[in-house]
């Protein structure tokens, strides 16, 4: 009988607890429509939506533009050296 009061308790605080948000911060980035209707849900009604959502939203619009962090162009820019413009003097005299 102890098992049973035990079991039921423990469903009863399962079915109590917080559910887990069923936007991802993977789904959103895929859905890009999805995660703008959700951004101007946020910045009307942050309350109503839960912190842990937009966050979420936050989170996934903040990859969406900045992508995977891996840019093509980084590495090049630090190698190349600048070529200075020569001096109006010398231009002047050849």
């Amino acid at each position: 009988m102890k098992t049973i009061s035990v079991l039921t308790l423990a469903i009863l605080l399962t079915a109590c607890s917080q559910s887990v948000p069923t936007e991802t911060v993977e789904s959103l980035v895929a859905n890009p429509e999805r995660l703008k209707e959700l951004r101007q849900q946020c910045k009307a009604d942050r309350a109503k939506l839960g912190d842990t959502l937009c966050n979420a939203v936050a989170e996934a619009t903040r990859k969406r533009f900045y992508g995977n962090g891996n840019v093509p162009y980084r590495g090049r820019l630090r190698k190349r050296k600048i070529k200075h413009a020569k001096p109006v003097a010398a231009v002047a005299m050849a």
